[in-house]
């Protein structure tokens, strides 16, 4: 996982595959808080970003999960949120096994769980590795703008 804030990200980009340094310039390049919610591609469907309106919720509403197939950057545009996280280890119990359908598995827990405060600019760069549980609230339920970029695996 590699967090950052997106007035850094010129700097920040020199090691990063082509296919992130794509995805960041999206973000870059938009105001992504005007966005309407819905699918932009970006690469066909081997980069595309998904902006999404929500509010945020308590942590026992929010599930834990990995992806296999794409990688996610999860951009926060407007308001804030924790991000629960760990990495993926043989502690972390499978709930529900998605991969097949929407390319997720859940889980019932993250052992040890640390929290990521996103806030407006900063972004996570989540691999299949990286069990992380999004849009849980930090003092009460917020609204919040986000996009998340998926880059499929076989791109990097």
């Amino acid at each position: 996982m590699i967090i950052g804030h997106i007035e850094n990200f010129e700097e920040e980009l020199y090691p990063y595959p082509e296919a992130i340094k794509k995805a960041m310039r999206f973000l870059k390049g938009n105001d992504c808080a005007a966005m309407e919610p819905g699918t932009y591609e970006i690469d066909g469907k081997r980069i595309y970003a998904m902006v999404q309106k929500y509010q945020t919720r308590a942590v026992k509403d929010c599930r834990a999960e990995t992806h296999a197939k794409y990688i996610d950057i999860q951009y926060v545009a407007k308001g804030q949120e924790y991000m629960g996280w760990c990495p993926l280890t043989s502690l972390i119990t499978v709930e529900e096994d998605c991969l097949a359908e929407k390319d997720a598995i859940f889980y019932k827990n993250l052992i040890p769980e640390s929290d990521l405060l996103l806030e407006e600019g900063v972004y996570a760069i989540l691999y299949p590795q990286d069990v992380h549980r999004p849009c849980s609230c930090v003092e009460k339920p917020e609204s919040v703008i986000k996009v998340v970029i998926k880059i499929a695996v076989d791109v990097l």
